[in-house]
């Protein structure tokens, strides 16, 4: 088997990448890596330098691909499946990927930067940052809410690459902030994500790590 991916299950970013991979059933082996162990980090660090998951291995094409997108998209392209996570029409190809920046960039990454300051020490926390990380998510999910009311997936009928995206942090924004009151098109767009079995493999995997989320 010549793909590995080096990832954590609690990993938002891996979740990500985990339901491209489940969705086309591709053979990986999964390399779980506790950045907490000096040793097995800097083992990490020879193959992912900056030590941030999620990494793909293709030891098959000697490469290494780091980031959720990127390896998506070398999947797409090496080891293509019946799901089109990239689709082929062109127009779709670019919704998808517009839509993949917009949750990854507007509310994935805000999303960390909210729970990265719950584990700081008391005196190194980032009050200003949180909120302006908390606005910049609601101005995303405002956005959202109103593309949801008409489609199923992120960019219509076709899942994507976008819902791998969306997924995640919709999942882990929620358990901080329920979502349905104030959000319910996105709320119900959770829920049938939650319901795809891809996603749900990859939540049952992080189960066991989901106490140790600190939202």
């Amino acid at each position: 088997m010549s793909l590995t991916l080096y990832m954590h299950p609690l990993s938002s970013f891996c979740h990500k990448v985990l339901i491209a991979l489940y969705e086309n059933s591709t053979p990986f082996v999964p390399q779980v890596v506790d950045l907490g162990d000096p040793v097995a980090r800097d083992e990490f660090k020879k193959v992912g330098q900056l030590a941030k998951f999620p990494v793909l291995r293709d030891s098959a094409r000697d490469r290494i691909v780091p980031e959720s997108t990127p390896i998506i998209e070398y999947l797409a392209q090496h080891y293509p499946g019946p799901a089109k996570l990239i689709p082929d029409d062109p127009e779709l190809a670019a919704q998808a990927r517009a839509a993949d920046r917009f949750y990854d960039l507007h509310l994935h990454v805000p999303m960390q930067k909210v729970v990265g300051d719950k584990l700081r020490p008391a005196d190194g926390r980032d009050p200003i940052g949180v909120d302006q990380a908390w606005e910049q998510m609601r101005t995303a999910l405002r956005i959202a809410e109103g593309e949801m009311t008409t489609k199923r997936w992120a960019i219509g009928d076709h899942f994507s690459m976008a819902d791998c995206a969306a997924a995640p942090p919709l999942f882990f924004t929620n358990r901080m902030m329920p979502l349905a009151d104030q959000f319910p098109h996105v709320s119900a767009y959770l829920d049938r994500l939650m319901k795809r079995p891809s996603y749900a493999r990859a939540l049952a995997e992080a189960q066991p790590y989901l106490s140790m989320f600190p939202g």
